[in-house]
């Protein structure tokens, strides 16, 4: 095995193989720490990481830099772990504090345009005012059947010409867990505001008590050869030129199933630790002016899963494959024959890895199976209430970036490639999971910041970087700026190696295997 490398580019590093000691009381590294010990990893590489600073990055009374920092961090030293794992070369990774946070905010620009990701309904809300029960919902109207969903609920005209005074007004006669709940009967995504004794005492967060923020298991074997995959064999690292350019999951072949925020930062994550990401979107399903962005690294393709022949593409690709990343509903893809157990039956040795609002837990919560995105998230699980307590606000106050999408999606490469370094030593197939809620309640763990609502926004300019894309009007090419990845590698630079193109712009099939 070789030694470490001289870290690269950084003033505060020592010459010597031994990175420095980190102060005892170093919040991300107490918190990456625990992450890796949970998953069962090798307490000895978690010297090879340095975790720069410790101030609060944004305004916030909750430890976000902490979160974004240290969950970065655990996806990067995993993919440090199986380089070594596959090539016997230790190297240091470095995750910078403000870059980390920063990169959580989601910035990116289109030809210098910088889109605006929230439809004009979506927001906070005051209701019950005409009742003896007044409150506070959040609404998620980015997606037009969303929207059409909850003005029905209101009484309201469908449509874009609704504004948010008459959904105000209505909102006056409904309290707000008599909407939400309502609303969601109806297809709606809305979120009534809770306080944190509120939520601990729900049947939800009640379900999820004990488990952990990252969820790795085997997965149960069914009849057939799913039952003794043994450890699969990694692909050769290149050797020659092309091994400058090597990274380590290079080989590596992700099914990408996902598409708010959560689930594909996890699978930009890999692409950019050398992983072939195929993004696989519905042509009936709607997106997010954000796949710009997260898409960054990744072939995207699309499947109709509803059609035979769709199934048949989808189960060509698994048969290479050696993860497959989802962000549908609990039980949603049993339906299609694609449960963790059956695609570790069609493909043994699989890493399936799921991202949910809140999680799936056995008994079933009440909850298991609702919607949910971060702004709705936060909301409904305490944090808008206790910011706006910590700031003096009468109004609930969101956190500054949505951090538990971007932390969950870090939190997720993680586990994912802790399972492919488990299934290399262990051999069976695995399920990772982890969900938004649970992203939540490992925030909550790592404290608050007394300090920390005074701090101010630093700039983004010293880590953004320029690429061509292909969503510029007409899915022309455009000049896409964004952040850069803000982990640092000694030995295999993260970089994303393909341009962020639009869902169909490749076929579904693995470039490698095309005749």
């Amino acid at each position: 095995m070789t030694d470490l490398p001289n870290w690269p580019n950084s003033p505060n590093s020592p010459g010597s193989a031994n990175p420095p000691a980190l102060p005892e009381a170093a919040p991300a590294q107490a918190a990456l720490a625990a992450l890796w010990h949970g998953a069962g990893l090798p307490a000895e590489t978690l010297a090879q990481i340095e975790l720069a600073g410790q101030a609060p990055v944004l305004p916030s009374s909750f430890c976000v830099a902490t979160a974004a920092q240290a969950s970065l961090g655990a996806a990067a030293l995993a993919a440090a772990l199986l380089w070594q794992q596959r090539s016997g070369v230790r190297q240091r990774v470095g995750v910078d504090r403000i870059h980390a946070t920063l990169a959580c905010t989601g910035h990116f620009a289109l030809d210098g345009r910088v889109p605006e990701l929230w439809d004009k309904l979506s927001g906070l809300y005051a209701c019950g005012a005409d009742t003896a029960s007044p409150g506070w919902v959040r609404i998620h109207t980015n997606f037009s059947h969303h929207r059409d969903s909850m003005l029905r609920t209101l009484g309201l005209p469908e449509g874009r010409a609704t504004e948010r005074d008459a959904v105000t007004q209505a909102l006056r006669r409904w309290t707000a867990e008599a909407f939400e709940q309502a609303a969601t009967d109806a297809g709606g995504v809305v979120a009534a505001a809770r306080s944190f004794a509120q939520w601990d005492a729900h049947p939800q967060a009640l379900a999820m008590l004990g488990q952990p923020v990252v969820s790795i298991e085997p997965i149960r074997p069914m009849a057939g050869p799913g039952e003794a995959a043994a450890p699969l064999p990694w692909p050769a690292p290149a050797t020659g030129s092309a091994a400058a350019q090597v990274r380590p999951l290079d080989g590596l072949r992700v099914l990408d199933l996902t598409r708010i925020l959560a689930g594909p930062v996890a699978g930009r994550c890999l692409a950019a630790y050398g992983a072939d990401v195929m993004l696989v979107n519905s042509p009936h399903l709607p997106n997010i002016e954000a796949i710009a962005d997260t898409s960054r690294g990744k072939l995207s393709t699309l499947i109709d899963l509803r059609e035979a022949a769709g199934r048949v593409q989808l189960d060509h690709l698994l048969s290479t494959s050696r993860v497959f990343l989802h962000g549908y509903r609990p039980g949603a893809l049993a339906g299609l024959g694609l449960s963790a157990e059956a695609l570790a039956l069609r493909r043994p040795g699989i890493v399936v890895a799921s991202i949910s609002a809140y999680g799936q837990h056995s008994p079933a919560g009440p909850w298991d199976s609702r919607r949910g995105f971060d702004s709705m998230v936060q909301t409904t699980t305490g944090f808008n209430l206790a910011e706006a307590e910590a700031a003096g606000s009468a109004q609930p106050q969101a956190l500054p970036m949505q951090i538990l999408d971007y932390a969950a999606g870090q939190l997720l490469a993680f586990g994912v490639q802790a399972a492919l370094w488990r299934q290399a030593r262990e051999g069976g197939s695995w399920q990772v999971q982890v969900s938004l809620a649970g992203v939540g309640s490992w925030l909550r763990s790592l404290g608050r910041q007394a300090d920390g609502l005074a701090a101010v926004r630093p700039s983004l300019k010293p880590w953004l970087e320029e690429s061509t894309c292909g969503f510029g009007p007409g899915r022309q090419a455009a000049t896409l700026r964004a952040m850069r990845h803000a982990a640092e590698f000694s030995a295999t630079p993260a970089r994303w190696s393909r341009p962020s193109m639009p869902p169909g712009s490749h076929p579904p099939v693995w470039p490698s295997d095309q005749a």
